[in-house]
């Protein structure tokens, strides 16, 4: 092959991939719940990307729900692809009949528990640029921008989101202070629920903190905790008022 013809063939393969990238930035999964999707600069998490979450505290209730929400986006991807979950981690401490409860079918999911955050990160690097499951989730204490910025490109590479779960490392710490690449940052906390009418237990609700985005600001909404389908919602008082106010806008009109 002649040196011309060489030059050739590397820009058609360098196009090509340009054009893929584009292709898996236009893949995006909506929450379903406009006053959340509108609010994201895509209108939803970009599956080609690098998404975070961080519990607000270092209690067990907002740690349990950070876990929730990212078994939630995980569950709507592997249903909408058909493919399974990888999740990396340092310590087990998953509980099966809570990610059934959020959609997550642990059948579905493939574990692997390694012995230091780097081994968690090269698992989930390995696994992005496979491109053969559904979505990679990795629990973390420590990762540093060199780390997250490979993390990115990999999800970009394989089109399949990456949901750094950081744990927190030390009291007072958040960890979302750390720098990072990632096209999403967020932070989840429990909040109170409605009260019933009658004694039993309601829907569980959090406080969901979008602390950073890429080409929007951030923002707080209170959400209703995931169903069995990993859908999120918005409280009943919330969804009354959207209601009363399209209402009155079609009266208006």
């Amino acid at each position: 092959m002649s040196i011309e013809a060489r030059r050739h063939h590397a820009m058609a393969l360098l196009r090509e991939s340009i054009g893929e990238a584009r292709a898996n930035d236009s893949a995006i999964l909506p929450f379903g719940i406009n006053a959340l999707d509108g609010r994201l600069a895509d209108g939803g998490l970009t599956l080609g990307g690098l998404h975070e979450i961080a519990a607000a505290t270092t209690t067990l209730s907002d740690d349990a729900a950070a876990t929730l929400f990212v078994v939630g986006i995980a569950a709507r991807v592997a249903a909408t692809t058909g493919r399974r979950v990888l999740w990396a981690l340092t310590r087990f401490d998953l509980y099966a009949p809570g990610l059934e409860q959020a959609g997550l079918d642990p059948a579905t999911l493939l574990f692997v528990e390694t012995r230091e955050d780097k081994d968690v990160l090269a698992v989930m690097e390995d696994g992005l640029r496979h491109g053969g499951v559904a979505a990679v989730v990795g629990e973390v204490k420590r990762a540093d921008m060199v780390a997250t910025r490979r993390l990115q490109l990999a999800a970009m590479t394989g089109g399949t989101p990456a949901l750094l779960f950081r744990r927190w490392r030390r009291q007072g710490v958040c960890p979302l202070t750390e720098l990072s690449a990632a096209m999403t940052r967020w932070r989840i906390a429990c909040a109170p629920s409605a009260r019933l009418p009658a004694p039993g237990v309601g829907r569980a609700r959090w406080t969901v903190e979008l602390a950073r985005q890429r080409g929007g600001p951030g923002f707080t909404m209170d959400l209703e905790a995931c169903d069995d389908t990993g859908r999120l919602a918005l409280p009943a008082a919330s969804r009354d008022r959207a209601t009363a106010a399209a209402g009155a806008a079609a009266r208006a009109a």
